[in-house]
């Protein structure tokens, strides 16, 4: 017979009460740590997909990810004369608001170097990539925009050919993919207040320092053989460019701008486990308490210790283990729904279950502590 089983069952609306608790706090750690890793698969969507070796940024930043760059428009000929480099693309990005259809939406114009670069890294749902120069686009599903759609940005109308999913930068922006001179054209038309502060800054843009027609990168694919280092070596000693590998892109991303969140959500997962551990190492101690008859009567008949820590042990592991099966019923039922992307990843899933093994059974600890002082006089008292 499992004492366990038996007392859980006496005291099963308890148990479920705790178990529903524990679940909420785990499914609410779940979703924060998969907020996270959406976010951080966002951020690194187009560093990822678009298979650039090298990233020529402006000079003593970080960009065009990190922070905003702008380098003049004709950099990638520069670049393209670089021994070991076998070609380059030409990338914008910013964010506007525009007003689409009566509604204000917030997009991520995406430069894409056509016919360079056709685009055949963005995965497609409906209609077709690039086929010309201008005034095609292709729209992130999240812009509420379909395929066949035809917007006024600026002063001109954009026909939109192809409709992506998943597609958004670290702020969550659906993207708008459009060509080179497209995004410039729409990155020249500014409000009249900014037309202004235009003119006394410089010449800034929606990239920051830089006319209109300005670039926020220029990406290199470099030869098989050639030496990255070395390529990077060559471009910087020009003095008035920066040169970034895609892993020191993502370390610039992951580091910089996200490094503050990451600590956020690393120090909300420890305080709700340790929230957790607390509510369980409560409920394991009050209904020990509760037992301590039972408990002496059964060291009066011989009962070993180990039988009642067995008890103990038991019940803070099926608590945890009941919260952790709500967790995860919630997290896959409700996060699918939200409007960012929540990944929960199993590695993840698993450490969050290791640690709640760990919790639970120090949670147990307390009531065992003090379930080993019961005398089995006591069932006489």
């Amino acid at each position: 017979m499992n004492i366990a089983m038996k007392d859980m069952r006496f005291s099963k609306l308890r148990f479920a009460l705790t178990a529903v608790g524990i679940g909420l706090l785990l499914g609410a750690t779940m979703g924060m740590i998969g907020l996270y890793r959406g976010i951080v698969h966002e951020a690194l969507l187009i560093i990822n997909d678009i298979g650039a070796d090298l990233w020529v940024v402006e000079g003593g930043r970080s960009g065009p990810f990190a922070e905003t760059s702008a380098v003049p428009a004709n950099l990638d000929r520069r670049v393209e004369g670089v021994p070991g480099v076998a070609a380059t693309r030409r990338f914008i990005q910013y964010n506007q608001q525009y007003v689409i259809n009566g509604k204000s939406v917030r997009l991520a114009v995406t430069g894409i170097d056509y016919p360079e670069d056709s685009g055949s890294w963005i995965p497609l749902i409906d209609g077709r990539l690039f086929r010309s120069t201008r005034y095609e686009a292709v729209a992130d599903a999240s812009t509420g925009l379909l395929a066949g759609d035809v917007i006024r940005l600026g002063h001109d109308d954009y026909t939109v050919v192809g409709l992506t999913k998943g597609q958004v930068d670290m702020g969550g922006d659906g993207m708008f993919f459009v060509t080179i001179p497209d995004a410039q054209a729409i990155n020249r038309v500014l409000p009249s207040e900014a037309v202004l502060l235009n003119r006394l800054a410089r010449g800034r843009s929606r990239m920051g320092l830089g006319d209109g027609g300005a670039l926020a990168a220029v990406m290199v694919e470099l030869k098989p053989n050639a030496d990255a280092r070395q390529v990077q070596a060559h471009i910087r000693a020009w003095g008035d460019v920066e040169v970034l590998t895609q892993e020191e892109e993502r370390a610039m991303l992951l580091d910089g701008r996200l490094w503050r969140l990451r600590v956020q959500i690393l120090a909300f997962t420890a305080m709700t486990l340790l929230v957790a551990g607390s509510i369980i190492a409560l409920t394991i101690y009050m209904l020990t308490l509760e037992k301590i008859n039972q408990i002496a009567l059964l060291k009066l008949i011989g009962a070993r210790d180990r039988v009642i820590i067995g008890l103990i042990v038991q019940q803070a592991l099926w608590i945890g283990a009941l919260g952790f099966g709500v967790a995860l019923t919630l997290s896959f039922t409700l996060y699918p729904h939200f409007p960012r992307a929540v990944l929960l990843l199993p590695q993840d899933l698993a450490g969050i279950g290791a640690a709640l093994l760990v919790i639970s059974l120090l949670a147990s600890w307390f009531a065992i502590r003090r379930a080993m002082r019961v005398r089995a006089q006591e069932v006489l008292a």
